[in-house]
């Protein structure tokens, strides 16, 4: 544990007896009051995250010029200043390295944002890929992140920090003012609620997590919380659903790639197209409660068919929930498959995502 990396936030954390585990190299809160009230919580009201542990990159300089435009699998120069876009930075194999999010700060500026456990990696080879290695800079230490996620959010934002948050459309963001400091407010996240992202400088993140909370309507939530509502959503974790021996095209996400422009690991791509995926991504829920977990087998008619990579029991669906790859002959919707660990087996059948679809995502 000595070894961990903290968030400004630990003794906040620590003060709220928050269950405190490693996480891609951090001690992070698990749960504070339970990871099934924290869900709830999020999905009817306001929960907040520490997200600090995230690794934030400022780009200054020419995005084509500079060779930012063919990093990643999406277009970069042609992001409208105060939005960002999600995608993928990729392997010559087109296996995932990370997923990501750019947000353009202006015309000769950009912030990418990727995972926490991935954050010295990518910045070695995001600078190696750069005609100007020196455009990129590693903000992630002076940077501090808090999610404030829920359907009520946004009246407890605008309350706070003013009308300009008030109409900010999904996944575009402003430059505002916190607590005296400049800071940037994005409605994005990651639980399928309506919610936003605070982006502001580390020291001011306790003083911010703490007025936040003296606001009855917000309650802390940790990495259990927000696992599970990730899942609701179908959204992939990286690590479990993504990782360097899997392509977008496998893990379903193709949507997320623009194959009108070249970027490292195209070429490997462009043959999967042409001869199919050896696996493909499945959404299945179980027939009962029980819980499916990561690397459980997943078998169709008798035969294994591939491996779950992310599963739950869901208080939303009141089943368990899971995501897997497998066969291709095995991910038509509707098709029967059986989960087994040891002992443990559950039947399954393959459906369409989200799971969950009553969220305030889009209010």
């Amino acid at each position: 544990m000595e070894d961990l990396k903290a968030t400004p936030l630990r003794a906040e954390h620590e003060n709220l007896k928050a269950l405190m585990a490693p996480f891609g190299g951090w001690l992070m809160p698990i749960q504070y009051s339970g990871i099934i009230a924290e869900h709830k919580w999020c999905r009817e009201k306001g929960a907040l995250f520490d997200i600090c542990h995230m690794g934030e990159f400022l780009f200054k300089g020419d995005l084509v010029a500079d060779g930012l435009e063919g990093v990643f699998t999406f277009p970069v120069s042609t992001i409208p200043v105060g939005r960002s876009r999600y995608g993928f930075l990729l392997n010559d194999a087109g296996g995932v390295i990370d997923d990501l999010i750019v947000f353009r700060l202006a015309g000769d500026e950009a912030m990418i944002v990727v995972n926490a456990a991935t954050t010295g990696n990518d910045f070695s080879v995001i600078r190696s890929r750069l005609k100007n290695p020196a455009a990129l800079t590693d903000i992630s230490a002076r940077t501090g992140k808090v999610d404030l996620q829920g359907p009520l959010s946004r009246a407890i934002m605008v309350e706070h920090f003013g009308e300009a948050i008030r109409d900010i459309p999904f996944f575009k963001f402003i430059k505002t003012a916190v607590l005296g400091s400049d800071a940037i407010v994005s409605r994005t996240g990651y639980t399928g609620e309506l919610g936003y992202e605070i982006f502001l400088p580390a020291d001011k993140v306790p003083e911010l997590w703490r007025l936040l909370l003296e606001d009855p309507r917000v309650a802390p939530a940790g990495l259990g919380a927000r696992d599970l509502l990730r899942l609701e959503m179908g959204y992939s974790l990286y690590g479990n659903d993504l990782d360097e021996t899997i392509t977008p095209l496998t893990a379903g996400l193709s949507s997320f790639v623009n194959m009108n422009k070249e970027f490292v690991g195209k070429a490997a791509l462009e043959r999967e197209l042409e001869q199919g995926s050896p696996r493909m991504k499945v959404a299945f829920k179980v027939d009962s409660r029980r819980a499916p977990r990561h690397h459980y087998r997943i078998l169709h008619q008798g035969e294994e068919v591939g491996v779950v990579t992310s599963g739950a029991f869901s208080p939303m669906l009141s089943c368990g929930i899971g995501l897997g790859l497998v066969k291709p002959g095995a991910a038509a919707l509707g098709t029967r498959l059986t989960i087994r660990h040891e002992k443990v087996e559950m039947e399954a059948q393959v459906v369409e995502l989200p799971f969950y679809t009553g969220g305030s995502l889009r209010s």
